[in-house]
């Protein structure tokens, strides 16, 4: 049956029998017979097919996270019960504060402790890394918490709390944080991010119209903007620019400050020895 559950996540992935048939290496006619046996071993039906389309019904969003856990766990009996006899790839996504702060100071340490792993480090935004996680492509998501309810089968470790300040040019007098935002061009962090969210709803709070010079979202390079008087920006206290001499202020927002919240992401059912000693090195450098 371990066959035909592989089948079916394959499928409700791509989304028809002739992709997934290509991707496990069956034909068209091989994936559905399959789908069939796995119907009438549980007694529901589990795509509405249309066309050459196979979409997943209540029953089969129902029984896909089971579907996975389940040959995550039988993939788990052969695997070495401590980190330093693990021997495998791990996929390790990260936005790049996370990359160039905790997770940096994290890894001398993971090294030490699990030496026959192999770690791949994938970049990106909270929003792309927390889609790779949850259609398998990672094994771990460092990423700004996400704005809502996460799966059930997510686990989520608390990892840092950022508060977000105002930065301004040199040459730009005042330190009223709301009329700085209200007078002067502003660099936005992108309103697609997770973070940006944040920016969008304190200007919503405070009823702010802001000008807007540019919007991006690598941090680095809104800082730089900053202090090559393109404007003024919100942004958490965090990055590697707080760690040179910069040619701006730092004004903080006081009783309006904002924070975003840094966390963890993996899979309940994946946990292994490897990756719960480099969220334990993740949690010890917070």
């Amino acid at each position: 049956m371990l066959r035909e559950l592989k089948t079916f996540i394959t499928v409700a992935r791509l989304g028809t029998f002739a992709a997934a048939g290509q991707q496990v290496g069956l034909t068209q006619s091989a994936v559905s017979a399959q789908m069939r046996v796995l119907e009438q071993h549980l007694g529901v039906r589990l795509f509405d097919r249309s066309g050459r389309a196979a979409m997943l019904n209540a029953a089969g969003r129902h029984a896909l996270p089971l579907a996975e856990q389940m040959l995550a766990l039988y993939a788990q009996m052969a695997l070495p019960q401590a980190a330093d006899q693990w021997q495998g790839e791990l996929r390790v996504g990260a936005i790049a504060t996370l990359q160039t702060g905790l997770l940096a100071e994290a890894l001398p340490r993971f090294r030490q402790l699990a030496p026959l792993v192999e770690l791949k480090l994938v970049p990106g935004v909270s929003l792309q890394l927390f889609s790779q996680l949850d259609a398998g492509e990672l094994d771990l998501a460092l990423l700004i918490k996400p704005p809502f309810t996460l799966p059930k089968e997510l686990l989520e470790v608390p990892l840092a709390r950022e508060p977000f300040v105002l930065i301004v040019p040199l040459d730009v007098d005042g330190a009223d944080p709301l009329r700085l935002l209200a007078e002067r061009p502003f660099v936005r962090y992108d309103r697609a991010s997770f973070g940006g969210r944040q920016v969008t709803r304190f200007l919503r709070e405070q009823r702010l119209n802001v000008r807007e010079a540019l919007e991006l979202d690598e941090l680095e390079a809104i800082v730089r903007l900053v202090e090559n008087g393109m404007g003024v920006a919100l942004v958490p206290r965090a990055g590697l620019w707080l760690q040179r001499p910069t040619r701006l202020r730092v004004i903080e927002l006081g009783a309006l400050t904002f924070h975003r919240e840094l966390v963890a992401l993996v899979r309940r059912a994946q946990r292994q020895p490897a990756l719960d000693c480099l969220l334990s090195c993740l949690e010890s450098r917070n």
